[in-house]
């Protein structure tokens, strides 16, 4: 099954567009989103295209196949404006003998680990900036944003698929990649 991995939309009607149209040529199965879908938080500027409710219909659209964890922007009002859930702060899921958790960045991070065995992954959006970290017991991710993206890093996104995790901007084009050992 492949997964497209997405952080840090903040509202961006035109930046979600995009992101939408590479899910569809990525042929991907599912959409994990890891937070802050809607608003643009305080300490950003608006992005482009602001448009929360433009956001919402079209993620209505492929909410079937969305898995989503809250963001630090999320609030009760956006569970009640999307189909599927959002307000969850972190989920998991097997690759293998190893766990994958991934949460959106601001409660569990590289300096506020949650429970991982040796070899684990922790993914999670956040600091918008693309990262692949080996640390000596877990491998740390990062997919950057889709709509803000700092330290003059891309528009960017994930792919996962068969244990190989491939970082992209929003053209498409692979820029990092790693494979699970």
């Amino acid at each position: 099954m492949k997964w497209m991995i997405a952080s840090d939309i903040h509202g961006s009607a035109y930046w979600c567009e995009k992101l939408l149209e590479q899910y569809k040529k990525e042929e991907a199965q599912r959409l994990l989103l890891l937070g802050d879908l809607l608003y643009h938080g305080p300490r950003n500027d608006l992005p482009r295209d602001y448009a929360p409710k433009r956001v919402i219909e079209m993620l209505s659209a492929r909410k079937e196949e969305i898995t989503c964890v809250r963001g630090n922007c999320e609030a009760e009002v956006d569970q009640m404006v999307l189909p599927f859930p959002v307000l969850a702060d972190y989920g998991v899921m097997m690759l293998g003998e190893r766990m994958l958790f991934f949460t959106h960045g601001h409660l569990f991070n590289e300096q506020n680990l949650p429970m991982l065995k040796k070899g684990d992954l922790l993914l999670n959006g956040h600091f918008h900036v693309p990262a692949c970290r080996e640390h000596e017991h877990y491998v740390y991710l990062n997919p950057g944003s889709v709509s803000i993206p700092k330290e003059n890093s891309a528009h960017s996104y994930m792919t996962l698929e068969e244990g190989h995790f491939q970082w992209k901007d929003m053209e498409g084009n692979p820029y990092m990649e790693h494979f699970l050992k």
